[in-house]
């Protein structure tokens, strides 16, 4: 790799002990360790601790998948649900299922044979847990065997650690430390935004100046703000827990509190060890910081869930982009573990290697999945391979044991950004292998080309409606929109890929899956002092911040459009959502299909468009949005929507790429889906608005 972009490697210099390849002596833990879930199980919230969702099950094939029916239905309600999708993938163990629900994120327990509930937790309100903006945004839990003792563990967004006895619903005895808040258990919990505080400069000297610490408040808002957004996940004995900041994209002051993870003895709850993922004075990746920001500012949390190699003893954190999501001119530098992916040995916490994908980031590409693990054959190498998909549309495919890329990743220039006081990254790390998933920008390439008139048309249009810019495009400003009226970026802010649609993988054959869509968001700063929020973290007001929304700026209507009566994004090349199947054994794709259909009567704008009479012309775009996904030994199942607009959970060939099985539910389905086998019945849970739906073949 060019300039630097290279993993680094772990010497005496870097004051760095790491363990790899040998089995770290902890308790025995009776877990689903990948490839695949085993035993019919799904102990972690991605199935497996590789975080693929494969089912290796088969009762459920081509030829019955019309014949599913309902098992029962969970009714989530009381937990507070209302419009949401239900976004906590429940884990499987033993003919029961654990999941968390609702605005307090409830942990609760069910019964596999019929969904009722066998019992139930919630955490006593706190003032630091109504601040959560992701209060709704559990995802899971975590679960690991101790001692011959089943417990769930769960962080919640007053970020708090619970310990739960399986079960009982019990919290675990002499665990962890009691918490100074009326209701708490005396045992089986932990204050983590507590722990998260020591040793950092801001609460140090809030401590000088005579402040306390006050359980039911947390961190003070003028300092900070932390809170939980995906579950722990448990390696080895060790509970791992991540984190999320407030939402950077309604931030308009600069400081916050790191999002550094977390490491806690899953027997006692003792606190193992806490990685800074702003590296202090003296840490590898201080120099990245220019200034004194790193003192003061804070987030790089990882939001999305973790995956992890038990084996080799590592965890993979995926994480965000420092305080604030779109400009970072208080923040000069590479701001390291900003959206990067982080191989920490899960005995000591010490980083075993990293790699940045984007430096300096202003584009809101915070890394929003799990990475996928797998062991693939590349020209004639076995390679254990970490594959991450990302927002920017691009598999950031290396080595999980050394952070080496598998392909060459290559080190290109950017635009540079006009906004005062912004200083960027001159280059960015571009993957060669595989290519893009999805469209990067908007360029010439991607132009629709039936014919040669019809490009030239496209292009035409495209110059003159200013449908044209690079991937990694600056955002612009109040002195320099140029009557645009905001920096168009694509992927936007919601992917490429994103939490909504987890990647998976058949990790047998190597084979991964991967949902995108092609959105782009608009992107404009103001004035920082004309988008402060007095209810925000911080004190010192941002020189620029968004103005709120991501709205696609419009098409000039002054321009004559020669696609009039088609889809706005027609000109470029579709499917505007889809599902993509890459081998990556070699890199290459076998199949791109639509996410599901475009509506009936987009399909029929296009079928009768005059321009387009007698040519080959793809009518089905698809959806925008994503798809929640598992895959078995013979299906890949998909949620998505028909061209009526009705919701199916879809049988997809995993060779072809060919619908095979259709069957309705009641609503849309996002976040995920899950799958296990319970008595020898072959299961698949799809997540709704009213909670859960368990589908399965007729007794």
């Amino acid at each position: 790799m060019k300039n630097g972009y290279r993993a680094p490697r772990i010497s005496a210099r870097h004051g760095l002990a790491l363990v790899v390849g040998a089995v770290l002596a902890v308790p025995a833990l009776a877990a689903a360790q990948g490839p695949g879930t085993e035993g019919g199980q799904w102990h972690y919230l991605g199935g497996d601790a590789w975080h693929t969702r494969y089912l290796p099950a088969a009762e459920i094939n081509a030829a019955n998948f019309d014949d599913l029916e309902v098992a029962w239905e969970w009714d989530a309600a009381s937990f507070g649900f209302g419009a949401e999708i239900m976004r906590a993938t429940p884990s499987y163990v033993d003919g029961k299922l654990y999941t968390v629900a609702g605005p307090y994120r409830s942990v609760v327990a069910l019964d596999a044979d019929n969904g009722e509930i066998e019992w139930s937790y919630r955490e006593p309100h706190t003032a630091r847990s109504e601040y959560s903006m992701r209060a709704g945004y559990g995802k899971g839990v975590a679960y690991a065997e101790i001692d011959g003792r089943k417990v769930i563990y769960i962080s919640t967004p007053g970020f708090f650690l619970h310990a739960i006895d399986a079960e009982t619903g019990d919290h675990l005895e002499d665990w962890g430390r009691p918490v100074d808040i009326d209701g708490f258990p005396q045992s089986g919990v932990v204050d983590l935004t507590e722990d998260l505080v020591q040793g950092w400069g801001p609460w140090e000297d809030h401590v000088a100046a005579g402040g306390e610490w006050d359980a039911y408040q947390g961190l003070p808002l003028e300092l900070g703000y932390i809170t939980a957004s995906s579950p722990p996940i448990v390696v080895n004995g060790v509970v791992v827990v991540s984190n999320s900041a407030e939402q950077g994209y309604n931030q308009s002051r600069i400081e916050n509190v790191p999002g550094d993870i977390l490491g806690y003895d899953a027997r006692t709850g003792e606190l193992l060890w806490k990685f800074n993922v702003i590296p202090r004075p003296g840490e590898f990746g201080h120099d990245t910081w220019e200034n004194d920001a790193w003192q003061w500012t804070g987030d790089i949390s990882s939001w999305a869930p973790m995956a992890a190699d038990p084996d080799l003893g590592l965890v993979y954190i995926p994480t965000n982009g420092p305080t604030m999501d779109w400009y970072g001119g208080f923040r000069p530098g590479d701001n390291l573990f900003g959206t990067s992916l982080i191989a920490l040995d899960v005995r000591t916490g010490e980083r075993a290697w990293h790699f940045q994908m984007v430096r300096h980031d202003i584009w809101n590409y915070d890394t929003p999945t799990a990475p996928v693990l797998m062991d693939v054959t590349v020209d004639g190498e076995e390679i254990p391979g970490i594959f991450q998909a990302t927002k920017q549309a691009w598999v950031y495919a290396l080595n999980r044991e050394t952070g080496e890329p598998i392909w060459p990743i290559e080190d290109l220039p950017v635009p540079a950004s006009g906004v005062p006081g912004e200083k960027l990254a001159e280059t960015q790390p571009h993957p060669t292998w595989p290519l893009p998933y999805d469209l990067q920008g908007r360029t010439e390439e991607h132009l629709i080309a039936y014919t040669p008139e019809i490009r030239q048309m496209a292009l035409d249009y495209a110059r003159a409606t200013d449908q044209l810019f690079p991937l990694f495009n600056p955002p612009t400003y109040e002195g320099n929109d140029d009557g645009r009226g905001g920096a168009m970026i694509c992927p936007g802010n919601t992917g490429g890929v994103n939490i909504t649609g987890p990647s998976i993988a058949d990790p047998v054959e190597g084979v991964m899956y991967i949902t995108s869509h092609s959105g782009c968001s608009q992107t404009y700063l103001d004035a920082g002092e004309l988008r402060d929020n007095p209810m925000q973290t911080g004190t010192t007001v941002v020189d620029y911040a968004t103005r709120p929304g991501y709205a696609v700026r419009d098409p000039d209507p002054e321009v004559d459009n020669p696609f009039e009566g088609l889809p706005d994004d027609f000109i470029f090349d579709g499917p505007r959502g889809r599902i993509v199947a890459i081998d990556m054994n070699t890199g290459e794709y076998r199949w791109t299909i639509p996410h599901g259909d475009a509506s009936e009567a987009e399909q029929d704008a296009i079928r009768n468009h005059p321009l387009l009479q007698g040519l080959d012309v793809e009518t089905n775009r698809g959806r925008g949005g994503h798809s929640a996904m598992i895959v078995t030994e013979e299906l890949l199942i998909a949620s998505g929507q028909d061209a009526a607009g009705d919701n199916f959970i879809f049988a997809i060939d995993k060779a072809t790429g060919q619908r095979v099985g259709a069957v309705p539910i009641p609503s849309g389905s996002r976040y995920g889906m899950s799958g296990w086998v319970h008595e020898g019945r072959q299961y698949v849970l799809v997540q709704q608005s009213s909670g859960l739906i368990a589908y399965a073949l007729p007794e």
